[in-house]
């Protein structure tokens, strides 16, 4: 079963509010198995609302309306609704009563205007608001209902968990929904397409996304529904297993993760522990290894040696190879690696230094240009350029990400 969502309100077109309902009715509805086909939000304009509202229901058996249903001028959504389903509309005495009461109950004087909210599709059933004035409708359509929310998320997901859902569980055919989610780094959107859509392109449950969740990080989302929850599980590894056969090594991950939970992760299993050495990432890839409690089971430490006169006197890169090569090459930043598990005391070293711009690029090092230095126990150590493009943040964020991934190669 389909459903579609609209929005209703000026601000929420605006920078200033966010339509935080959707994203919560839309989870509640995937639950049940309903999938979420269509999205939108309108001003508080009768005709723009008239014409979604009827559009969508010809198109979709479950329609929702959030917000609108106040007692001022500009909350439209009742009167819309009868519009667009060629409808009357109804002041309802018992609505007008409870109004009153609850207006006496709080001390507050009762307006005409708050008559508005009495207001009924002459077809709809009242959705009981158990805190706050606005009631909900639950109206038929030639394809099925379409329902109508109020704005204030308290009063919204109050009235869905004791109105709403309990009628969808009795509407909704039983079934069952579940996403698995492959992790991907080091390959683009576009790359990670080519090489899955031969795959997943063949078939319909599951339905694949793919997502960009971070720099040199795509997901790709494979959700299946059944009749049983073991059922829908089964379905997407089934799908899911076939397209990382086709990746290889750029998933690190089976489920939505970030890569530096998934090298700590492989860190804690070995009982080995790790330091770093940054210089153009500033503190970026020792931020991300701790962002999750419990890092110091294998997080030892690291050195900002922004400065050259850092990495000569704390890392012991020597003189030498700074005057001949430069902070930003492969011969610093293994001595770098090398310098930071000695210093430590660590299993293993990662060192970044680079380029990261706007300026101090060169011909032979443009911006973008990274070396990254990797270090272990009986080992030798090893060093990767990197040739990144970008605005600074993106060149930083992508050392780090390419960074951890060689440790992920190197641990696994």
């Amino acid at each position: 079963m389909q459903a579609e969502i609209i929005a209703v309100g000026s601000e929420l077109l605006g920078p200033a509010r966010l339509d935080t309902n959707s994203l919560y009715l839309a989870l509640q509805l995937q639950q049940l198995g309903v999938e979420v086909g269509r999205k939108a939000v309108l001003p508080d304009r009768v005709d723009d609302l008239a014409e979604a509202i009827s559009a969508a229901c010809r198109r979709s058996p479950l329609v929702f309306t959030t917000g609108g249903l106040g007692p001022t001028e500009d909350d439209i959504t009742v009167p819309a609704a009868a519009r667009a389903l060629g409808v009357a509309l109804q002041l309802d005495d018992t609505a007008v009563h409870r109004l009153r009461w609850r207006f006496r109950k709080r001390h507050l004087r009762f307006t005409a205007n708050n008559l508005r909210q009495a207001m009924r599709l002459s077809p709809a059933r009242w959705l009981p608001n158990s805190v706050g004035s606005a009631m909900g409708q639950w109206c038929p359509t030639p394809l099925g209902h379409l329902v109508l929310l109020p704005g204030p998320p308290p009063e919204l997901h109050r009235m869905v968990s004791e109105q709403v859902l309990p009628r969808l569980v009795k509407l909704v055919p039983r079934s069952a929904r579940f996403t698995r989610v492959l992790s991907l780094v080091g390959l683009g959107e576009s790359q990670v397409d080519a090489l899955a859509a031969p795959i997943y392109s063949r078939v319909a449950n599951p339905s694949t996304t793919i997502l960009v969740t971070a720099p040199q990080q795509v997901e790709l989302h494979f959700t299946a529904i059944a009749s049983t929850l073991a059922a829908a599980q089964a379905r997407a590894d089934r799908l899911a297993s076939q397209v990382a056969r086709r990746m290889g090594n750029a998933v690190f991950s089976r489920e939505q993760n970030s890569l530096a939970a998934t090298v700590g992760g492989l860190l804690r299993q070995k009982e080995q522990t790790l330091a770093v050495a940054e210089s153009c990432t500033g503190g970026l890839l020792g931020a991300s290894l701790t962002q999750a409690p419990g890092a110091s089971d294998f997080f030892l430490g690291g050195v900002l040696s922004y400065a050259d006169s850092v990495k000569l006197h704390h890392l012991g890169v020597p003189a030498a190879t700074l005057r001949r090569y430069g902070a930003v090459s492969a011969p610093t930043a293994a001595a770098m690696a090398t310098g930071v598990c000695r210093l430590m005391g660590s299993d293993w070293g990662i060192s970044i230094t680079g380029v990261a711009g706007p300026s101090g690029g060169s011909r032979s090092k443009p911006v973008g240009t990274v070396f990254v230095g990797l270090c272990g126990t009986a080992r030798p150590v090893e060093t990767f350029r990197l040739r990144l493009s970008g605005d600074r943040d993106r060149i930083r964020a992508s050392s780090v990400q390419l960074a951890l991934n060689q440790l992920r190669l190197a641990l696994q």
